[in-house]
C-alpha cells in the first residue's frame, strides 16, 4: 500500500492540479481496467498516461487515431516470407496493441472498424488475426483519449465499446495555485521528470491484493440500489424516468465494485465504505448512461442525474 501512495505522489510532482483525475486513473488501472479521458486539448492527458508508464514502470506505446487509421495499423499482420532454403510462410508481426500501456490519443477520429479493432483486446487481452489468437502481455490496459469540443471528422463510440471503459475521466483546468507551479516546472530550464516507482509485477499483485479486499453488505447493497436506480424500466424515481433513456448494465455494479476497493487501497484503509461508491459514481456511470431528447433539450446535464441517484445512499 505504501508504494501504491507513493506512485500518486510522484504523478502528481509531474502532473499539477489534477490530483482527483490522478485518483481516477489510478483506481481504474488498480481495478484492472481501461479509462477514457475527456478533456480540451492541452490538459495534460496525453502526458498524464506517458507519465503513468514511467511511473508504474509499464511498457506503453501511443497510437494516434486518424480516418486513415486502419485495425491491423493497431494489431498487427502476417507478412510472407522467404527462407533461404526457398520455403514461403506466414509470420505475424505484433502491432502497437502489444504493450502494458497503450495510450489511444483522439480514439474517436478513427472510423467505427478501426474502433472496434479494440474490443476484443480490451475485453479479453488477446487479437485474432487471420484466425489465430495471440495473447497481450500482462498486464494490459487502454488510456483513450478525446476533445470534447471538436466533433468535425470524428465517429462517436458506440456504446458497446464504451461500455469496455471502466471509468470516463473528466478532465478540466487546473486552479491557479497549480498553474503557476506548471508555469515555472515546465518553462525552465530544467524539467522534472517522472521518476519509476513500480514495477509492472507490484501492479499484478496491487491488482490480485484489490480483489481480496472485502465488501461489507451495506456497501454492496448500496451499489445495487445505485445502479439499478438508474435504469429507468426499474428505477423508483419518477425524475430518472423522465430523463434517462438507457441506463447501466450490470457491469456498472462490477465496476463499482472493484473500483470502490481499490479507493480504499488507494487510502490505505481496508475496506471500502458507501462515500468510496458515491465518490466514483460519476466515472463509473456518466458513460453508461443516456438521456432522453427532452432531457437533453431542456440542457439537463448527466452530472444532476447522477448525483439525484446518490442521494438515494447518501
Amino acid at each position: 500500500m505504501a508504494r501504491i501512495k507513493e506512485a500518486r505522489a510522484a504523478v502528481a510532482e509531474v502532473i499539477h492540479g489534477q490530483e482527483t483525475v490522478i485518483t481516477e486513473v489510478l483506481v481504474t488501472l488498480l481495478s484492472g481496467g481501461h479509462a477514457l479521458l475527456i478533456g480540451l486539448p492541452g490538459l495534460g492527458k496525453t502526458r498524464l498516461a506517458q507519465t503513468l508508464g514511467v511511473v508504474l514502470g509499464l511498457e506503453d506505446k501511443r497510437v494516434q487515431f486518424t480516418p486513415d487509421l486502419m485495425p491491423a495499423d493497431i494489431l498487427g499482420s502476417e507478412v510472407l516470407e522467404e527462407t533461404p532454403e526457398g520455403r514461403r510462410g506466414f509470420r505475424f508481426l505484433p502491432g502497437p496493441v502489444f504493450c502494458q500501456l497503450l495510450l489511444a490519443d483522439e480514439i474517436n477520429r478513427a472510423s467505427p472498424r478501426t474502433q472496434s479493432a479494440l474490443l476484443q483486446s480490451m475485453q479479453e487481452r488477446q487479437v485474432s488475426v487471420a484466425g489465430l489468437a495471440h495473447d497481450l502481455p500482462r498486464p494490459f490496459h487502454v488510456l483513450a483519449t478525446q476533445n470534447p469540443i471538436e466533433q468535425e471528422g470524428t465517429y462517436p463510440l458506440p456504446e458497446a465499446q464504451l461500455d469496455r471503459f471502466l471509468t470516463q475521466v473528466n478532465v478540466g483546468y487546473p486552479d491557479e495555485a497549480a498553474e503557476r507551479r506548471m508555469l515555472a516546472t515546465t518553462t525552465g530550464a530544467s524539467e522534472i521528470r517522472p521518476r519509476p516507482v513500480m514495477a509492472a509485477a507490484d501492479l499484478l499483485a496491487a491488482q490480485a491484493l484489490v480483489r481480496r479486499v472485502p465488501v461489507g453488505e451495506a456497501v454492496v447493497q448500496a451499489i445495487l440500489t445505485l445502479v439499478r436506480a438508474g435504469r429507468p424500466d426499474s428505477s423508483p424515481l419518477r425524475d430518472i424516468r423522465d430523463l434517462v433513456a438507457w441506463g447501466p448494465g450490470p457491469r456498472a455494479s462490477q465496476s463499482l465494485a472493484l473500483a470502490a476497493r481499490a479507493r480504499a487501497l488507494l487510502d490505505g484503509r481496508t475496506a471500502p465504505d458507501i462515500e468510496d461508491v458515491i465518490a466514483l459514481a460519476p466515472p463509473v456511470l456518466r458513460h453508461r448512461m443516456a438521456l432522453t431528447f427532452s432531457a437533453r433539450a431542456d440542457g439537463v446535464p448527466m452530472a444532476q442525474v447522477i448525483e439525484r441517484l446518490t442521494r438515494l445512499i447518501a
